[in-house]
């Protein structure tokens, strides 16, 4: 008889998923009735709340803050230990003392996006006119929305303007945000491996991932709090082949090539026989564990309808006209998500609208996860930039 394996269930508990969401391990700022997120959508949103995580500290004038804009599939955990999973904070290798995103010298923020599931409002959270989660009943949220909500956290945290901010990916379609809708507030700002509006072929690949949730049948329609179940097989798949778009050919083949997993000879079954197979199968049972289903269904979507140019005329350099803002773009070779094309392109617009920029395409065959991993070109010209913006704006070399 032929052998089925498919993803295992997740060990974490759906009611720890369900408590970080409204409770998070994390400090929240909260806004109530009378301070609604005005959401693109028309909706005003309130209350809600922002969870997020600080690492560093403010100098006196308030003058050394840096925000981190996290991507897709993370959260506010950037250097500490993970509530949900025991693991490493996910930018640990970027952010601590002496590193490129010096805790001894910045002031580091990150918080959790709305529309998240770790603490920050979202389809997870509780709906509190309905006692129960918010499902699909959560209104859609873009990137504009998500950057409306960290410009609000800041207020309550007493800062006005910030050093840098910087993030990859979903992360990086947050900093041009900010620096289009807030120039006056970003000395600077650090783009990396993103682009100024979503691709066809993305849209498809989120497409992809959001039917393969909707087909699970613990979906129940989003209503699955309810029914005490998660779809975590739809889940799974939907991280499986995102994650696939995350790497490259060649980092595949470097790290795997067609290698068996634990065995000599195919066994003639479904069984992960390959390592890039098994390797797979963990990052979608991995996954399922610290993100709600839900929550990835909206912010694929608010990625999807992100389009910075869109708001004028489709012309992208007026986006950016008289922005005093200085710029690095950065891209990887071999990222086929966010190609080197989309990061010139920006650049370009950047240069028509007289902004300072610079840009550096970093050659490795690690994929659009580039930015996440151990690449020292990275986090030199990172270091680089935000020394070069810290002396321009007047520190010292301890943040003063």
């Amino acid at each position: 008889m032929t052998q089925l394996q498919s993803v295992s269930s997740p060990s974490i508990h759906s009611e720890d998923r369900a408590h970080e969401a409204d409770h998070p391990t994390s400090p929240v700022a909260k806004f109530g009735i009378d301070q609604p997120l005005k959401l693109d959508c028309g909706i005003d949103l309130a209350p809600f709340q922002i969870a997020y995580q600080t690492y560093g500290e403010l100098n006196a004038d308030r003058s050394n803050a840096i925000l981190i804009c996290h991507a897709l599939t993370l959260d506010q955990h950037v250097a500490n230990v993970h509530p949900l999973t025991g693991k490493a904070g996910w930018w640990e290798i970027m952010v601590g003392p002496g590193r490129p995103l010096d805790t001894d010298r910045y002031f580091i923020i990150c918080s959790n996006v709305i529309g998240g599931c770790m603490g920050s409002t979202g389809p997870a959270s509780t709906n509190p006119a309905t006692g129960k989660a918010w499902g699909l009943d959560f209104p859609i949220i873009t990137i504009p929305d998500m950057v409306r909500a960290q410009a609000m956290l800041l207020d309550r945290l007493g800062i006005e303007t910030l050093l840098c901010v910087i993030g990859g990916s979903m992360g990086g379609m947050q900093v041009l945000q900010w620096t289009a809708a807030y120039p006056e507030r970003v000395f600077s700002a650090l783009p990396v491996a993103c682009s100024t509006r979503h691709s066809a072929q993305n849209i498809a690949f989120h497409e992809l991932g959001r039917q393969a949730v909707m087909a699970d049948p613990d979906w129940h329609h989003g209503r699955y709090f309810e029914r005490g179940t998660h779809p975590h097989r739809g889940l799974a798949v939907a991280r499986m082949a995102g994650h696939i778009t995350y790497l490259s050919d060649a980092a595949l083949h470097r790290k795997f090539g067609r290698r068996m997993q634990d065995r000599e000879l195919p066994t003639f079954s479904f069984d992960a026989d390959f390592q890039v197979e098994s390797y797979l199968r963990y990052q979608g049972s991995s996954f399922v564990e610290r993100f709600d289903a839900n929550s990835y269904l909206y912010l694929t979507r608010a990625m999807d309808y992100f389009d910075i140019a869109a708001d004028h005329d489709g012309v992208l350099a007026e986006a950016f006209r008289g922005i005093k803002t200085r710029f690095c773009v950065v891209s990887f070779t071999s990222d086929w998500l966010f190609p080197t094309s989309e990061s010139r392109a920006l650049v370009h617009a950047l240069n028509a609208s007289s902004a300072r920029v610079s840009f550096a395409e970093i050659e490795t065959d690690r994929g659009h996860d580039a930015f996440l991993l151990d690449v020292p070109e990275f986090f030199d010209i990172s270091r680089a930039f935000l020394e070069s913006a810290g002396k321009a704006r007047g520190l010292d070399s301890t943040g003063g």
